[in-house]
């Protein structure tokens, strides 16, 4: 079976076109700059990447040269798009409606649009995908998997927030979390990584990029996450601000003279480590500057790990243990510092001891903790595509044989 897996962005397209008899990745490819001037395709084989300028003025046309590309002469992968069995979409925010994935129609689709106003920056986007995908290739089937779904299982006393509760039976004010489809990912993996069933471990998954949120994994169920309402609750992250005093919001507005919008967008977009030093987002010139000895990136990256190191310490408490801990995604990949100094420097009350040789490791799979230590500690790439891809042809298995049973 061949899945092609679209994540729609407002103005970009990334794509991957797996075997699922094999799990391997075929092709994939980032579309950008959607109608904008400079609009392009970066197209890999391989690790072979081709560039290809194009003027993309929508989602749809975006998609059409994808597909193209897909079955062309010198580019192509497939021999025909009757080859692509099933499409799997990427959706932000699936709600209270949507606690797994689901095989996309038209009410579906109407559910989803409804739930744009709970992620206005993302849904919309996702939905343009979807419905491009639809018209391109109608009797494709199209399975959206959301990246809300996977905490859909935590317990009302870890999603409710203490505010009036006319604002959560009006507007579904509550705790959602997100990066769901990567904590759900990471845990299985780990679980199958150590030869244990998932159902029976307490894991804490910690996905550290650009954005961050940590996870509580309880016998295979989200039982709260760090992010909240929207992604801003929480972590620490390259622009966000995450964790702070609500009363903040308002005193900016009186005293700066700001509107709502502005400050909403002080917090996404100009806080976090950008805004602690002064322009930094990369962890990696944060790190580089705080080995350096600059003071101001040695505290970003102080407050960075801290924040972290609190949430797992609280979730080891909302567990009542752990068994597991698991760094993913770009900076908790790659970063054997911050692993480091979260470890050492705060959770030597668990009886974790870190194996400094195996941390400096990157790439696979890895256990960094040492054998005698009493929590594993693991990096495990995350790969959400394939995870979107393992749903889609899941749900499209079981639709063919619940057809096979009524004819």
């Amino acid at each position: 079976m061949k899945i092609l897996v679209i994540n729609c962005g407002s103005s970009s397209i990334k794509y991957q076109l797996l075997d699922m008899d094999t799990e391997n990745v075929i092709a994939k490819g980032l579309v950008e700059r959607i109608g904008i001037d400079g609009s392009r395709i970066v197209h890999s084989v391989n690790g072979k990447k081709t560039t290809l300028n194009d003027d993309i003025k929508d989602h749809e046309k975006g998609l059409k040269l994808v597909l193209d590309i897909l079955v062309s002469k010198d580019l192509g992968v497939l021999n025909s798009l009757d080859e692509i069995d099933a499409i799997g979409h990427r959706v932000v925010h699936g709600g209270e409606k949507f606690a797994s994935s689901v095989r996309i129609n038209s009410e579906m689709l109407n559910t989803m649009e409804m739930l744009s106003f709970l992620a206005p920056l993302h849904n919309p986007a996702n939905i343009t995908g979807i419905k491009a995908a639809m018209r391109i290739l109608p009797n494709v089937p199209q399975i959206g998997v959301f990246d809300t779904a996977f905490h859909q299982t935590m317990p009302e006393k870890s999603f409710m927030y203490a505010i009036p509760k006319e604002y959560y039976d009006k507007y579904k004010v509550r705790r959602y979390g997100f990066h769901g489809t990567s904590h759900r990912y990471v845990s299985q993996r780990a679980a199958k990584f150590l030869g244990k069933d998932v159902r029976t471990l307490k894991i804490i998954t910690v996905h550290v990029g650009n954005g961050g949120s940590v996870a509580a994994v309880c016998n295979g169920r989200s039982v709260d996450t760090s992010m909240g309402f929207t992604p801003l609750e929480g972590l620490v992250m390259g622009t966000r601000c995450g964790d702070i005093d609500p009363s903040i919001v308002t005193f900016l507005q009186q005293e700066e003279g700001l509107s709502s919008k502005q400050v909403n967008d002080i917090l996404n977009k100009k806080s976090g480590m950008i805004g602690l030093t002064n322009g930094l987002s990369d962890m990696r010139d944060i790190e580089n500057g705080a080995m350096n000895g600059d003071a101001i990136c040695t505290l970003a990256h102080d407050i960075y790990e801290y924040r972290i190191a609190k949430y797992i310490g609280a979730y080891t408490a909302a567990m009542n243990g752990v068994d597991v801990i698991v760094f993913t995604a770009g900076v908790g990949e790659n970063s054997p510092l911050l692993r480091k100094n979260i470890v050492t420097k705060y959770l030597g009350y668990l009886g974790i001891t870190l194996d400094e040789q195996k941390n400096n490791m990157r790439g696979d799979d890895n256990e960094i903790s040492t054998k005698d230590s009493k929590v594993k500690v693991l990096v495990i790439p995350t790969n959400e595509e394939l995870m979107i891809a393992r749903d889609t042809k899941e749900i499209v298995e079981k639709n063919l044989n619940e057809l096979k049973t009524t004819l």
